[in-house]
């Protein structure tokens, strides 16, 4: 089995990655006390992947639960899947990160690590085979982010021949909870790029979109945002949760999807997403899932496709559905479209089907998408950082803690860096690549 040990980080890693688990429990017919009630052995061909089997026949899931306050683990200890968790696996500070991204990675943060790292090597080495490691946490906090990259960088020692695959809720001036996320999402963009493998880029603008617009709620929650992150995460999971035709590891999807290490940032999608009164309007086929899903209000990342070009993207379809008809609809779409994919890298989408329908649903899909566009997203993070990094707005906070101004320099370059490459492919042909490539070589040689 290729198992997976999922660590969240911070108050928002720990609530999706509950919610996820809630999700994934609900498709795999566990209980809340982690007791197996269902009625096919598809749900439990693949348990293994994410949970551990205990005494008396009970299912224990993979996770390490971290904070630096314990505020956060005590609601999900007292919330509906609290008894499901290991105890030991709750690891918590007393203080707090206070939003600040060097408290997180280099004093608390810090003073915590060796706890978590036991938590996590417990959970890797009774593994059969380890396929690799995904965190759920948002970059504008303190603990998410500050530890939460510390922790990747970690893992990535300890373990580096394995697959490292984060969720990451990114900050937006729509929806903004602190003033210095501009400064924590950099510094935190500047591990990722290094340290992470796979990286879904889940906003909090685009969500509040999606619930607002296409979804008719008039006030969305964070339970409402957060419900949509899980089946996301749940739909991008299946393939290694459930037999399916392409049985895709985290480590086939990151072969397929990232055609250069840095770039590996990726847009998120998700269909059928329809509110609550047009349901009964419209037929769920592979030809409007496919339709929906590469349609700019669907994406979870608050950039527009249509800005850029798609280097590579993955299609994960789920429910009864003739293979030949997805094959057709996914290559009208670039057909169509063919000026949106880059050029120089043909068959660039990938497609996979599994037979089994999240709940309540006869079909749905789930889209991965690796497109020049999401530089916006880096753009609008970078404009903000650098207004204030001017006028060294708030810098005391982290250099109080030991960190140095040339830190905040390097990691504004590193992610301008990023943008630079993005766009240096969006604009790309296929006789440029070629030349690229060759210089290259000559270079080496």
């Amino acid at each position: 089995m290729r198992e997976i040990v999922l660590t969240q980080a911070g108050q928002c890693g720990n609530q999706i990655g509950v919610k996820l688990r809630e999700v994934i429990s609900d498709e795999h017919a566990i209980e809340s006390a982690g007791t197996y009630h269902g009625d096919s052995h598809l749900q439990l061909e693949r348990i293994d992947v994410y949970y551990n089997e205990a005494s008396g026949g009970r299912y224990v899931p993979r996770a390490v639960l971290v904070d630096l306050e314990p505020r956060t683990m005590d609601s999900v200890r007292s919330g509906p899947f609290g008894q499901i968790f290991r105890p030991d696996n709750f690891i918590f500070g007393q203080c707090g990160a206070g939003n600040n991204w060097a408290k997180g990675h280099y004093t608390e943060g810090a003073e915590l690590m060796e706890s978590v790292m036991d938590v996590a090597r417990k959970e890797a080495e009774s593994c059969d085979c380890l396929q690799g490691f995904q965190l759920t946490h948002s970059l504008g906090g303190g603990t998410g982010s500050g530890m939460g990259t510390l922790l990747l960088s970690k893992i990535r020692e300890e373990y580096p021949d394995r697959i490292i695959n984060t969720f990451s809720i990114l900050p937006s001036p729509m929806v903004s909870d602190t003033v210095v996320e501009p400064y924590n999402a950099t510094l935190s963009v500047h591990q990722l790029i290094e340290n992470a493998d796979e990286t879904f880029c889940i906003d909090n603008e685009a969500l509040y979109d999606i619930c607002s617009r296409t979804l008719k709620l008039p006030t969305p929650t964070y339970g409402d945002r957060n419900h949509l992150v899980s089946v996301t995460m749940s739909g991008v999971t299946t393939c290694l949760r459930f037999p399916g035709q392409l049985n895709a590891d985290l480590r086939k999807l990151a072969v397929n999807v990232v055609p250069f290490p840095r770039l590996h940032f990726f847009m998120p999608g998700f269909a059928p997403v329809t509110s609550r009164g047009s349901q009964q309007y419209r037929a769920l086929t592979v030809a409007e899932l496919t339709q929906q899903m590469f349609d700019a209000k669907n994406m979870m990342a608050a950039c527009d496709p249509r800005h850029g070009r798609y280097l590579t993207a993955a299609a994960i379809f789920r429910g009864r559905m003739p293979m030949r008809e997805v094959d057709e609809q996914m290559f009208n779409i670039q057909d169509k479209n063919s000026s949106y994919f880059a050029d120089w890298l043909p068959n660039n989408v990938k497609t996979a089907v599994c037979d089994i329908p999240p709940r309540g649903l006869k079909m749905s899909a789930t889209f991965i998408g690796n497109n020049t566009a999401i530089q916006e997203l880096f753009k609008r993070v970078s404009e903000q950082f650098t207004a204030m990094f001017r006028r060294k707005a708030f810098l005391h906070w982290y250099t109080g803690e030991g960190m140095d101004e040339m830190e905040f320099t390097e990691a504004e370059s590193n992610m301008n860096d990023l943008v630079c490459e993005y766009q240096q492919h969006q604009d790309a042909t296929a006789e440029e690549e070629e030349e690229f490539e060759e210089c290259a070589e000559e270079e080496v040689a």
